[in-house]
């Protein structure tokens, strides 16, 4: 049986095996061979899709349960609690296990194999701060695919897949992988005798694209809807400021599909009544009444990356959708000082793994960068200051672990 790698992204997925001496992407989706990790359970319907489909549906406005971010949950109790989604009780195991199914089917449809073992890729830390957490990370990853029909699989971390698929480094070189996906922050020094790859030191940081959406959208639309705005007291004078946990739920994408409780709403009807500023509530009253949160995330995300464009120096976040005419304003100076702590603490990581391998910045002669947040000025300026003599190399951001797993995959001994 042939063994299939897969690069489970917290933002996409893409899957890979080798064909004809080269690591080949398998089209998971038509024309595509990298899809989003998005699922959306269909009320009316009672289908459950996958990847731009789901991404469509959800921007239709179609009645339904859409998710994201999954990966991120891997390792805490929400992922083995059961509730219900759309017309199933259902763990978030289960939905990953759906998932990983669903892209074992497309690729053996594809290639006309039967893929009953897996290599995947797996961040160097699910969770940085937590070591039970992070261990356990691997065993709900482990059990999703066990679940999903795969008999046998093994992990390898991501920026080690990428080493195996970077470009050439002389011998004697020392080259750096710096992989920023949507959850996590996961870098490898490595070197190259011939076509024979070193890896000499990988660590991680849990700080990935969805953070930086999570920073943005606390720091410029949460205080759109009432974020930090004063509340008066239901009983006697005096105001308190409204709570952040709802704002901060709003703005994280693993979260958002568990806002809409009974007690949020009641919550947010009495802050639109109470209100200093009863308009704030109000939009935020409208997100809970319509489901709105996905929009929003998506909208902060699309911000973000019109904004990384060099000739773009400020833009604005369409919440439109909220309100007629509603925008967050948003300038590069901005966006670069809301992600200056991630942005260190990603610095900070990457020199920790320059000191794990017993090298100096100045050792490395390459940087290559891996996963679309990787390329944010904020990440690639933070990586240049640190490596001012090496070159940069981007030319498969967003598909070099799939294609490094594709190439591990295939030489079929243990890892």
């Amino acid at each position: 049986m042939a063994r299939l790698g897969i690069d489970f992204g917290t933002s996409n997925t893409a899957a890979g095996i080798m064909a004809a001496g080269r690591p080949h992407l398998i089209e998971i989706e038509p024309g595509r061979n990298t899809m989003p990790t998005s699922v959306f359970f269909d009320h009316d319907r009672r289908v459950t899709i996958y990847g731009n489909s789901a991404n469509t549906a959800l921007i239709d406005g179609r009645e339904g349960r859409f998710m994201r971010a999954l990966k991120s949950v891997l390792g805490t109790p929400l992922m083995r609690e059961r509730r219900q989604i759309a017309h199933e009780r259902l763990t978030l195991l289960d939905v990953v296990a759906r998932f990983l199914q669903m892209i074992r089917e497309r690729a053996e449809a594809a290639t006309g194999d039967t893929f009953d073992r897996a290599l995947s890729g797996r961040p160097v830390r699910f969770h940085s701060a937590d070591d039970g957490r992070n261990a356990q990370a691997e065993v709900d990853l482990r059990d999703a695919y066990h679940l999903a029909g795969f008999t046998e699989v093994q992990f390898m971390y991501e920026p080690e897949a990428a080493a195996l698929a970077s470009g050439p480094l002389a011998k004697g070189d020392l080259g750096l992988i710096v992989d920023i996906g949507g959850g996590t922050s996961d870098f490898s020094v490595f070197a190259r005798d011939g076509d024979a790859t070193q890896i000499i030191a990988s660590h991680g940081v849990r700080i990935g694209g969805t953070d930086f959406d999570r920073a943005i959208s606390i720091a410029h639309v949460m205080p759109l809807l009432g974020r930090g705005a004063d509340v008066r007291n239901a009983l006697g004078s005096g105001t308190h400021v409204a709570p952040n946990a709802i704002f901060n739920d709003l703005a994280t994408w693993q979260k958002i599909p568990f806002v809409y409780t009974p007690d949020n709403r009641r919550m947010v009807a009495d802050f639109v009544k109470l209100g200093v500023d009863p308009a704030l509530f109000a939009r935020l009253n409208s997100v809970l009444d319509m489901e709105l949160g996905h929009d929003i995330a998506f909208a902060v995300e699309a911000g973000k990356i019109r904004l990384n464009a060099p000739d773009v120096m400020d833009t604005g976040i369409d919440l439109r959708v909220i309100e007629k005419a509603l925008w967050a304003k948003l300038t590069k100076a901005q966006m670069a000082a809301v992600l200056a702590d991630q942005a260190a603490q990603i610095s900070d990581c990457a020199l920790q793994t320059l000191e794990m391998a017993g090298v100096a910045p100045s050792r490395i002669a390459k940087v290559v960068f891996v996963g679309g947040s990787s390329l944010l000025h904020v990440v690639e300026g933070a990586m240049v200051a640190l490596f001012t003599d090496a070159t940069l190399e981007r030319a498969e951001a967003f598909t070099a672990v799939a294609d490094g797993l594709a190439m591990a995959a295939s030489r079929d001994l243990p890892l």
